[in-house]
């Protein structure tokens, strides 16, 4: 996994804390003695895949730098209901403070792994890439990316950047796809990608000649789509996008496409249920 995704949790975890502390734990704070040490466990208490470790033991060191954590598991492994997937011994206030924070963000990223894992496994046959999307909480983006790599997902771009991503609009005020690449190609770094986003056969073909890296397919039949490919013949990368379900994308795989992007992945998380519990 991509762990550079993370290498700047601070200003993630400080903002997280000013929303749900600010001043101070108060009902914590009047109850427990400042000395009071205890030991915590995180308990899975649904099947599914691991996500976000980091990120939990930089909440509770962000409260207490003293904290002893010790995971059970890695990122990317699967836990079944009552696994232990990591103790943390240190402040019992800390371990209260931080306790719902860091379980926001374990429980989240693990729901997002988890569901990607999913569809990996639905197209691992025809070798095709699920890639997320830029459909993210706004602040979380790199972190909801890191899970969907401990999902066995690909990220795409990280933001409008890294890569060039033309689509309708960008076409309409271009005047067609040909004059879009064309304006855009000369002025962009070596070996930064060119997608072009397509609707119909038409557009695929204009995309081809104007030389695209990549060639997005957008809601379109799965016969259009391999239609599409067939087209195409390997000069270009083909992603399909637009309405894709679990119950759909094996049969999207089959039309040849190197990637299929989900942004429900990212936009509609179910979150793993995961628990703390103090000892």
């Amino acid at each position: 996994m991509e762990t550079s995704l993370l290498q700047n949790l601070d200003p993630i975890i400080t903002a997280g804390l000013e929303e749900d502390v600010k001043d101070g734990d108060i009902t914590t704070n009047l109850l427990i003695p400042s000395e009071s040490r205890k030991k915590a466990v995180l308990i899975a208490k649904a099947r599914g895949i691991i996500a976000g470790l980091p990120v939990v033991e930089a909440v509770f060191k962000k409260l207490d730098p003293m904290i002893e954590f010790n995971p059970n598991v890695n990122d990317g492994e699967k836990v079944t209901p009552g696994q232990q997937i990591c103790c943390i011994t240190g402040s019992f206030r800390a371990l209260l403070t931080g306790e719902r924070l860091a379980l926001n963000f374990l429980q989240r990223m693990s729901g997002i792994a988890t569901e990607t894992a999913l569809y990996v496994e639905a197209v691992k046959a025809f070798g095709t890439k699920i890639l997320d999307t830029r459909k993210t909480v706004p602040g979380l983006r790199l972190l909801d990316k890191y899970a969907i790599e401990a999902g066995g997902g690909t990220n795409h771009r990280i933001g409008l950047y890294d890569m060039v991503m033309i689509k309708d609009n960008h076409i309409s005020v271009a005047g067609s796809i040909s004059k879009a690449v064309e304006a855009i190609k000369p002025n962009i770094p070596t070996g930064m990608k060119i997608e072009v986003e397509t609707t119909n056969i038409d557009e695929v073909s204009q995309a081809i000649h104007a030389g695209a890296d990549i060639i997005m397919l957008d809601n379109m039949d799965n016969e259009t789509m391999k239609k599409a490919v067939a087209m195409i013949g390997g000069r270009a990368k083909v992603e399909a996008s637009g309405n894709m379900t679990l119950q759909r994308v094996r049969e999207v795989a089959a039309t040849g496409v190197d990637y299929i992007s989900i942004g429900a992945l990212t936009h509609s998380v179910k979150a793993l249920d995961i628990s703390q519990k103090i000892s």
